[in-house]
């Protein structure tokens, strides 16, 4: 198998548009979410159970890390494209940037593919079009309307966009999309089907009837509402549901030894994947983490890394009573292994969802620029808003600030509903 390294980051989060305005907020402490009671218009958004959302900032450039859509497509291309299509085209443009690659020759195009997903894809528009096809019929249905629904294409302008001619892939699978569609890019490339990969997800939700599907579900946090930045609380003894949150994230996969004869800068490499399936519910997890734990251990397997060996752990933790408790069992399980060790409890876990809310389709893909990140500047970001930690959480959780440690190998989790599962390790290099 070739080996795989990172060489680029994007990603626009409630933090700010750019990892590194993301990152030092972040490690910082601060929070991105807020209220959207008073969005337009606002009969939809008020009488809903939870009106708080992890949005994109805007009303600004990037120059100021602010979210602007002509900062990264012309008019035309903005009419084309969903708004979660317009989040993966400008991270995957910082991302290119950062890593220094602009495939400019036909076999360079034809080695670089793309691996990009989303989890809910374009849901405004689907409203919108499904209300004035009721009202005034077939002609108030854009040409663009099936293309501007299709979670592929996201990949698909990336492709167009860039010329890239390698694996035009895209993956959909709840909330654990952009883990897996690293993943799976990281495989593409190890077993020689291509030698770059643009890889993530992107999501755009925030939607009154997105936040009225998952209050319905019981999902959402309902009782913050008045205090926004507390309400995502993962491993807390109040936590009672995640919030809803939009963004995206993108990593620039390559060849090692193509990475090497380009002198390219390498975050870190890709060292195992892991993924499975819970086999039992729709929405909820099994009590004991099963589905999380074999995900965790085939990554480790894949890595040929024993669990012990792991620093630190980006947890999916969302801040569901279920949910938080379910991994959270999943990661001693698989921490303490046969040996059953109390200094298995030692091992660093933290929940970046405290600070961003829970991206659904991006999240995996973010989270996993975390773990990069954490293991190539080794600071463990923070989990914020955990002040009573509830019983049977006995490892270090990073409460409220971040720290310091040395970080050789991480691991970022992610789970979706469907009982979808994927685990992502990475290590220091060299």
């Amino acid at each position: 198998m070739r080996r795989v390294v990172v060489t680029g980051l994007g990603a626009i989060t409630p933090l700010g548009v750019g990892v590194r305005q993301t990152w030092t907020r972040l490690i910082a402490g601060h929070s991105g979410i807020v209220s959207v009671a008073d969005l337009e218009p606002q009969e939809r958004w008020q009488p809903l159970p939870s009106t708080i959302a992890g949005t994109i900032p805007g009303n600004g450039n990037k120059d100021e890390y602010r979210w602007q859509v002509l900062d990264w497509l012309s008019k035309g291309e903005e009419r084309r494209m969903a708004k979660f299509s317009q989040y993966a085209i400008a991270a995957t443009e910082m991302a290119l940037q950062d890593a220094d690659w602009r495939p400019a020759t036909e076999a360079q195009k034809e080695s670089t593919g793309v691996c990009l997903g989303s989890g809910i894809g374009n849901l405004e528009e689907l409203y919108d079009t499904s209300i004035a096809y009721e009202k005034a019929g077939y002609k108030k249905v854009s040409p663009l309307f099936v293309p501007q629904l299709l979670i592929n294409l996201g990949a698909g302008h990336i492709s167009i966009k860039y010329g890239l001619q390698g694996p035009n892939h895209a993956v959909t699978t709840a909330c654990t999309t952009g883990a897996h569609a690293i993943g799976d890019a990281s495989r593409f490339i190890a077993l020689g089907d291509a030698d770059v990969m643009v890889a993530g997800g992107s999501e755009s939700c925030i939607h009154p009837l997105a936040l009225a599907g998952f209050a319905r579900s019981r999902s959402l946090a309902t009782s913050f509402n008045h205090d926004p930045k507390s309400a995502s609380r993962p491993f807390d003894k109040a936590r009672e549901g995640f919030v809803i949150a939009e963004g995206a994230g993108v990593i620039i996969l390559e060849e090692l030894e193509h990475a090497k004869a380009r002198g390219a800068q390498i975050y870190a490499e890709v060292r195992g994947y892991g993924c499975s399936g819970d086999a039992h519910h729709i929405t909820a997890p099994r009590a004991d983490g099963h589905g999380a734990f074999l995900a965790m251990k085939r990554a480790l397997r894949n890595a040929n890394i024993p669990p012990k060996n792991v620093d630190y752990i980006n947890a999916h933790a969302t801040s569901t009573p279920l949910g938080d408790a379910a991994e959270n069992s999943a990661i001693q399980h698989l921490m303490l292994g046969e040996d059953g060790k109390e200094s298995a409890y030692q091992i660093a876990v933290s929940s970046t969802k405290g600070a961003i809310g829970h991206l659904l389709g991006a999240a995996g893909a973010v989270e996993a620029i975390f773990s990069i990140l954490a293991t190539k500047e080794d600071v463990l970001p923070p989990t914020l808003n955990l002040e009573s930690l509830d019983t049977g959480f006995r490892c270090n959780y990073i409460p409220g600030s971040a720290q310091h440690k040395i970080v050789n190998v991480s691991m970022s989790n992610s789970f979706g509903f469907g009982g979808t599962n994927a685990s992502l390790v990475f290590s220091k290099y060299p």
